[in-house]
């Protein structure tokens, strides 16, 4: 919107450019029919002729100016014309991407009480059993008028609805896909597919609590498939599509365990998102306020280190001395102390070429998170590192 006033400031200012012009151009044809209407041919000087035909030339470049001019004008009013024809409409109600959903039914399961599931800095997740039996998952995002003035804007609110409509036209296996949103008066109401297994925080939390067994090549196929997922939004989608908020939470699990990655590019549109608390952000991103890629895969080298060890980045035992302070930096101490072994979750050691393959990855997640984004590689060599360390 506000470069659209822009637009429409510049094509002001032309038109009052426009109009001096030719009113100059006018006015110096005038006055040249004038001056040779006046005198006799046989009484034209030299002098008088430079004068006349100095003034030819000033009326051609005028003239020429007010053409160039005109063009210009033309043009900006299309440019406007298109911007406004293009412009996002500003939907209320639902906007339905999957056939197997209807605006009615989604609308009715939304207004009764629904099981909350989880919530997060940006909002809350439910699930809901729509009336064709079909159950999904819905994630109520925070009102706009418990955040900042900007994120109340209408500019803002449309924004989000254009990303939303990005996101939706995603599709892999390893993206969690938006089925249908609702936008309300002072919120966006989420509906994805209902993940029976939950979070990968959820099932890593069963296996500390020993309510779960989660063996290493599950945890390598998970990996795998967040990696693709990320390979996927940093080199097949155009424009680059960056996650800005990848840690366990937003990896859900299905019935096999296969990943997908939650909540792809929404982050950025939620400024109240904490996410130097998470302990899943890259140092250089919370210094720089800059996310790139490479940010994705310090965020993915925390995953990789909470599958191999079972611990969270967050742990107290990280506050420790003798820890280094962080995740990364303790899986780093070790492996250049050759002590690597000792960083690895107990409960899913067994064969010596799972072990193997446990102590290559530990060298792939300690390379992840460098603190140098340059020294991180990139989703699509990841891919190949990890595929190379079991046959999928």
């Amino acid at each position: 919107m506000a470069k659209m006033r822009g637009c429409i400031v510049t094509v002001a200012l032309l038109l009052l450019l426009l109009l001096c012009l030719h009113q100059t151009h006018v006015e110096c044809k005038e006055r040249l029919i004038r001056q040779l209407s006046s005198q006799p041919s046989s009484a034209t000087k030299p002098q008088e002729f430079k004068i006349g035909f100095k003034r030819v030339i000033l009326s051609i470049v005028l003239g020429i100016l007010t053409g160039l001019i005109g063009a210009i004008l033309f043009a900006l009013l299309i440019k406007i014309a298109v911007q406004y024809i293009n412009q996002t409409p500003f939907l209320k109600g639902p906007v339905i991407f999957s056939p197997k959903i209807s605006s009615k039914t989604l609308q009715s399961a939304l207004a009764n009480e629904n099981q909350l599931l989880g919530s997060s800095s940006n909002g809350k997740y439910y699930k809901t059993v729509l009336d064709n039996g079909l159950t999904v998952a819905v994630k109520v995002l925070e009102p706009f008028d418990s955040g900042s003035p900007e994120m109340q804007s209408k500019s803002v609110k449309r924004r989000i609805q254009q990303e939303l409509e990005v996101l939706a036209s995603l599709r892999h296996r390893h993206l969690r896909s938006l089925r249908a949103y609702v936008r309300e008066s002072d919120r966006f109401s989420l509906v994805y597919d209902y993940m029976p297994m939950g979070s990968l925080e959820d099932a890593m939390n069963g296996v500390r609590e020993n309510h779960l067994e989660l063996r290493w090549d599950v945890r390598l196929r998970i990996a795998v498939g967040v990696i693709k997922g990320l390979q996927y939004l940093h080199f097949t989608c155009v424009p680059q599509i960056l996650h800005y908020n990848l840690k366990p939470t937003n990896v859900m699990l299905d019935a096999e365990f296969e990943p997908r990655l939650a909540d792809c590019g929404l982050a950025k549109l939620m400024p109240n998102i904490d996410r130097a608390t998470s302990g899943y952000c890259a140092p250089d991103c919370l210094q720089n306020c800059r996310y790139t890629d490479k940010s994705d895969i310090f965020s993915f080298g925390m995953i990789l280190g909470v599958l191999l060890t079972g611990r969270y980045p967050t742990d107290s035992f990280f506050r420790e001395a003798v820890s280094g302070g962080s995740l990364g930096q303790w899986l780093r101490h070790l492996q250049q102390a050759g002590e690597a072994h000792e960083a690895l979750d107990k409960s899913i050691l067994g064969e010596e070429v799972e072990e193997d393959e446990m102590l290559m990855a530990v060298r792939i997640a300690v390379v992840c998170l460098s603190d140098s984004p340059d020294d991180r590689p990139s989703s699509d060599e990841l891919v190949t590192m990890l595929t190379q360390l079991h046959s999928f």
